[in-house]
């Protein structure tokens, strides 16, 4: 398996509608250890409308020719990528 064919879109298991709508992806890192950005959006279960982008940083092991899931952290908004921004900007002097 090729890092290019990861993806987190997930459908809904019964009527096969996208609930999970992938719109961008980064690799970060490559090897044995991935990490990879996501833009994603979510489907509102209420209005069926996909409400605001957001990040998703996931790391994969890749074992036996296949990438398995290790860890991910969202980032939920707007407000909480520009605190992030910020701190790495002031931490590496950027």
């Amino acid at each position: 398996m090729d890092a290019d064919e990861l993806t987190i879109e997930v459908c809904d298991t019964e009527t096969g509608e996208l609930v999970l709508k992938q719109l961008d992806k980064e690799v970060l890192t490559k090897g044995a250890w991935q990490s990879m950005m996501f833009l994603y959006q979510d489907r509102d279960a209420k209005t069926g409308e996909f409400g605001e982008p957001k990040v998703s940083l996931r790391r994969y092991q890749k074992s036996q020719g296949t990438f398995k899931a290790r860890s991910k952290f969202n980032i939920s908004g707007k407000a909480q990528a520009e605190a992030i921004i910020a701190t790495l900007k002031k931490w590496y002097n950027i």
